[in-house]
């Protein structure tokens, strides 16, 4: 029965978890190593997967937390670049051309935000600090920085698909 729930909960899930580990780590080899990290912990423990109430959702916060922990190791062996890493997977200079100018693009629209939301993006994106993290060096609430994080996103999307849609 339990692995029948890893089966039909946690497994299909692998798309999902990818998606995270990659946003959250930018990196496709290091992404696929936390999923396959997070599905064997949970195919070990698959005998007790019905005691939750919830085990994707488990699964998923499995996932972030295993990747931060992750970045938090990264951190403290290397500085962390300034540049976007969109996921090239293929050195074809059209695709690099295509992800630079996208690059460059993003960075403009950020550059044009208001300064708060444009440090909070900055520093939140690019930077990975913790909403906590951030809300001590601005001087803000977290809420207020999650509602300005928010904000600054939306504004980005907006104005990248104007952009791009030209």
């Amino acid at each position: 029965m339990s692995q029948e729930i890893y089966k039909t909960e946690i497994l299909p899930l692998r798309i999902r978890l990818l998606d995270i580990a990659r946003n959250i780590l930018g990196n496709r080899e290091e992404a696929e190593d936390a999923v396959q990290e997070v599905l064997l912990k949970f195919w070990l423990i698959s005998d007790s997967l019905g005691c939750y109430a919830n085990p994707a959702a488990m699964a998923v916060t499995a996932m972030k937390n295993l990747c931060l922990d992750k970045l938090k190791v990264l951190k403290r062996e290397q500085p962390l670049s300034t540049e976007i890493d969109f996921g090239a997977d293929t050195d074809n200079p059209y695709y690099l051309l295509e992800s630079k100018n996208t690059e460059e693009i993003l960075m403009w629209i950020i550059e044009r935000l208001p300064k708060l939301q444009q440090m909070i993006i900055k520093m939140k994106d690019i930077q990975l600090y913790e909403v906590e993290e951030i809300a001590n060096i601005t001087g803000t609430a977290v809420e207020a920085v999650r509602m300005n994080l928010s904000r600054a996103r939306k504004k980005v999307r907006e104005e990248y698909l104007k952009i791009t849609a030209l």
